[in-house]
């Protein structure tokens, strides 16, 4: 195999990584025990290496352009992998340490996982856990996520996929909307009601409401003057403030439903579900933190 790294630009890739982590050449070099000329240096080295330059740099303070956020996102991700591979083979790895960067949809992080890391911490603390909240698809090699929770699966053979529970979705009012609205019997009805409509982030069209009925699962597109997307939570709120009837996942709404905040409306057409799944990139040897949280996720929340 040829050699395409040398240990100076390996050197180099350290120090480029602990610069952006620390927004300054001079911080970056105190850490490192080497002269902020050496940083200077050896990101310049890596600039002409890649042709593009990687810091905006000012008399006080230096920031990431686009390209250099994405070549540390990658840089940062293949040191972690280094320094594991380096703790397995002399069996240093039985601690999982380091960051875990995770992507997840904000009703799922809020109401599922969010709850659970302080028990995982516990069992970890060597771990340092990013969360961020999104329902975009991401891309896991340029912004450099671990793992990502999403409502199913997407078409990439190079993702593994598992699922974390199916979440049963129920339709609920406020008391106030309920006792000034009409007749609410059948799915049928809800022509006639103001129905919170969500949009996917992906397409921008509204979801359909889903039920069962004469044992056969059906989908419906409602209609109603208010709106939302990209955030779950934004039309269970409406909801609790007498705007219509929402449907959305039980354990948005378990609480309110439990305090008499919200109702649930169509039980006899319940009991239908979306997915869950957990992704994170086929590799041939998981890091031990990621393996960990995968476990962890699975044992807590796979039904």
């Amino acid at each position: 195999m040829q050699r395409q790294f040398e240990d100076l630009l390996l050197g180099s890739i350290e120090l480029f990584c602990l610069a952006a982590e620390l927004e300054s050449f001079t911080v970056a070099a105190t850490a490192a025990g080497v002269t902020p000329a050496a940083v200077s240096r050896s990101v310049a080295r890596l600039e002409e290496r890649l042709g593009v330059r990687l810091f905006v740099r000012t008399t006080r303070q230096i920031r990431l352009t686009d390209a250099g956020r994405r070549y540390f996102e990658q840089c940062r991700q293949a040191l972690a992998q280094l320094a594991d591979a380096e703790r397995e083979a002399t069996g240093q790895q039985s601690t999982p340490s380091g960051v875990l960067r995770i992507s997840m949809p904000t009703p799922y992080s809020h109401y599922r996982v969010l709850p659970l890391l302080a028990e995982f911490r516990a069992r970890y603390p060597e771990v340092t856990v990013e969360t961020h909240l999104s329902n975009r698809n991401i891309d896991f090699a340029d912004e450099g996520f671990d793992l990502a929770i999403r409502g199913r699966a997407p078409d990439d053979s190079g993702l593994i996929a598992r699922k974390l529970e199916d979440a049963e979705l129920v339709v609920v009012g406020s008391p106030a909307y309920l006792k000034s609205a009409g007749k609410l019997e059948t799915p049928d009805d809800l022509i006639n009601h103001e129905c919170i409509q969500f949009a996917l982030p992906s397409t921008g069209r509204n979801i359909p409401w889903i039920f069962r009925q004469d044992d056969e699962d059906i989908e419906m597109m409602t209609r109603g003057g208010n709106s939302t997307s990209g955030d779950v939570l934004a039309g269970a709120t409406l909801a609790r403030h007498d705007a219509g009837l929402f449907q959305t996942y039980r354990f948005v709404v378990e609480r309110d439903l439990k305090d008499g905040t919200l109702r649930e409306v169509l039980t006899a057409y319940g009991g239908r579900t979306r997915p869950f799944v957990l992704l994170y990139p086929h590799a041939r040897h998981l890091s031990s933190r990621v393996r960990a949280f995968v476990d962890f996720l699975v044992e807590k929340l796979r039904v």
